[in-house]
């Protein structure tokens, strides 16, 4: 099939200057599209004072601050100028990254423009939801109105084998294709002389094996084992320093934690680190990345690791851990701190460089690449759904949807036909619609 240049409406709930997995693949997908491909335009919630400066048009919606239950702030989606800005831009294809607010808005643009939609799974969302809602009829509800919304997309696919799994797990009954996500660091380490001042600057000696975590900062991503296994190392006089790069509602409690453990000293809490090249220099000066979470469905930090020469210590099974061989291109342990602290005492740094250099040669993929993958799909989807070849599942709010876009559709001519008018009148209004 001959490639056509496409363009493509992307939606997130999350996006820079927010920094998480989900954001960080959204704004690559536009990076690369835009860079080489086709056109892009970008939909996600506002925040508060932020101004973007991305060579693609960004288009930010009424926003709730939900922070302190979900993380991001709440995106409203039923807004008659934000449909009219996305119409505007002629989508040839709608792919959403969250399957709540960013979902529900692609599917009132899809009902508009009549182009397909398809909404990728990066997240766990039972866990989310598991830690926003207690009450379990509310959080069972909720689950089956995600999945409902998933469901709705013209195609899905999932970050790993695992993410298609835990989707499954949630009572969702569709197909869907695994599509791996990419990272956005060069194939190799930073210069050496680059990440020896870092290390000199944290003031780290020589010849102490470095350990690096990169993530959001909650229990749930296997930091207790990290320091319950380097608690057991300081007793057997083994040296380390352990660096926990990351920002999140629990990182005083971790903190404390390793405080509490005796070995506070030998780990460093730099907070989030927003430089990119910075951040790979943190990679580059590690000889081990610890990773054992068994939430992430495909933890890009892995990758990203492996594209500057690092291996990681992943639990068996997880959905970090596809594509590893165990004491190939990275190390399997289960998920305990016992298991993570015999690994450790067995390997040289000999032995973690030489893992880390397989794992640069083996799993490192580039968002370029990804991407392409990507656009590629993209041109088989949108032919299927011209040819009325869908696997969307038709939902009963479908027909609010319809009613919700017909209004946003009457709102926005309404206004187009008032401002006409005040224009020729000569008037104006004083201040901005909210």
């Amino acid at each position: 099939m001959e490639q056509q240049k496409l363009r493509v409406c992307l939606m997130n709930d999350s996006f820079p200057p927010v920094i998480d997995g989900v954001a960080n693949a959204t704004k690559n997908y536009a990076r690369v599209i835009q860079e080489s491909l086709g056109e892009v335009i970008v939909a996600t919630p506002q925040y508060p004072g932020v101004v973007d400066h991305c060579p693609y048009p960004v288009v930010r919606y009424r926003s709730v601050d939900t922070t302190k239950l979900i993380g991001y702030r709440a995106g409203y989606p039923f807004s008659a100028s934000t449909l009219a800005a996305l119409t505007d831009f002629h989508p040839d294809i709608i792919h959403s990254h969250c399957p709540v607010m960013s979902n529900t808005l692609g599917r009132l643009l899809r009902e508009r423009v009549d182009v397909p939609l398809v909404f990728t799974y990066h997240t766990k969302f039972d866990v989310d939801i598991g830690h926003a809602v207690e009450n379990k009829l509310v959080r069972a509800a909720a689950i089956k109105m995600l999945v409902k919304s998933i469901e709705s997309s013209d195609e899905v696919w999932v970050v790993s084998r695992g993410a298609g799994e835990n989707l499954r797990s949630l009572g969702y009954q569709g197909d869907y294709r695994v599509m791996v996500n990419g990272v956005d660091f060069p194939r190799g380490p930073v210069p050496r002389e680059k990440s020896g001042a870092l290390r000199a600057r944290l003031g780290i000696p020589a010849g102490v094996p470095v350990f690096l975590f990169v993530g959001r900062m909650m229990w749930y991503k296997g930091v207790r084992i990290i320091l319950d296994a380097l608690a057991a190392a300081r007793r057997e006089g083994f040296a380390f320093r352990m660096v926990l790069v990351g920002d999140g509602a629990e990182r005083e409690e971790m903190r404390e934690t390793a405080e509490q453990l005796g070995i506070g000293p030998w780990c460093l809490f730099p907070g989030a680190i927003r430089d990119r090249e910075l951040l790979r220099a943190y990679f580059s000066m590690a000889d081990l990345f610890l990773f054992p979470s068994t939430y992430d469905t495909n933890g890009i930090v892995v990758r990203e690791a492996a594209a500057c020469g690092l291996g990681s210590v992943l639990i068996r099974g997880s959905c970090a851990a596809e594509d590893i061989t165990d004491g190939q291109n990275g190390i399997l342990i289960e998920e305990d701190a016992r298991s993570l602290w015999a690994a450790l005492k067995g390997l040289s740094l000999e032995r973690m460089h030489a893992v880390g250099e397989r794992a640069l040669q083996e799993i490192y993929i580039s968002w370029e690449d990804s991407v392409r993958r990507a656009y590629d799909r993209y041109q088989v989807v949108i032919d299927q759904y011209r040819r009325g070849h869908t696997d969307r599942h038709f939902e009963w709010s479908d027909d609010f949807l319809s009613l919700m876009c017909y209004l946003c559709r009457s709102i926005a001519y309404a206004r187009n036909v008032r401002d006409r008018g005040m224009r020729r009148l000569g008037l104006r209004r004083d201040k901005p619609e909210e």
